[in-house]
């Protein structure tokens, strides 16, 4: 009897790095509008941070597990619950869920959710350094922005709320820059806008 020789089937999946980096872009550029003054409210930010920042994101997060990325699929999951979560505070502060929530808002509680996302970003920035050069500066930027959002939670000089507002501003820059990076290079199969080598310190150069 003759038995069938296994085959096997290779899925190819798209790199859902350029969806990823430009939801965050998207949801950081409405956010810093409205930090620096530029715009007024979150209720549009709301629904941006909901599908943009979080949905966005979380969707590259998944596919980036299906091509094993532990780096990319924790990123853009971590970012994107974060953003979940934020849209729900502004929706808390706005009144949405009723009097007795938006009475019983304590700022401090979002510093320490900004502190332990500055730590988790520190040590995702060291992750990025073996990546590509426009993500490191893109973590690079995320740190400074949470420990503007964290000593601002904590009551800090203006300062540092305005820090965090011109850091987000450049991540929504330089997000769209590596979408754009993403996108094209894959689809022109060669560098078209460069995004730079990994720095190779932890680990050899590709």
């Amino acid at each position: 009897m003759n038995h069938p020789s296994p085959s096997t089937v290779k899925v190819v999946t798209a790199d859902p790095g350029a969806i990823g980096l430009f939801g965050l872009a998207i949801v950081t550029l409405v956010a810093s509008s409205q930090k620096l003054g530029l715009t007024e409210g979150l209720s549009y930010a709301a629904s941006w941070a909901v599908f943009l920042g979080a949905f966005a994101q979380l969707f590259a997060s998944i596919q980036d597990a299906k091509h094993n990325n532990t780096f990319g699929m924790t990123a853009f999951a971590a970012y994107a619950f974060f953003w979940f979560a934020m849209a729900t505070n502004w929706l808390m502060k706005m009144g949405t869920f009723g009097p007795e929530l938006a009475g019983a808002v304590d700022g401090k509680q979002l510093g320490f959710a900004f502190a332990g996302y500055l730590v988790f970003t520190l040590f995702m920035t060291i992750g990025a350094m073996e990546t590509n050069k426009v993500l490191f500066i893109i973590f690079c930027l995320i740190d400074v922005l949470f420990l503007g959002l964290t000593l601002d939670a904590f009551g800090a000089p203006e300062f540092f709320h305005e820090m965090a507002a011109y850091a987000e501003l450049a991540i929504g820059i330089v997000s769209l820059y590596g979408c754009g990076a993403n996108v094209l290079n894959v689809h022109f199969g060669r560098e078209f806008l460069p995004i730079g080598k990994a720095f190779g310190i932890f680990k050899p150069r590709a």
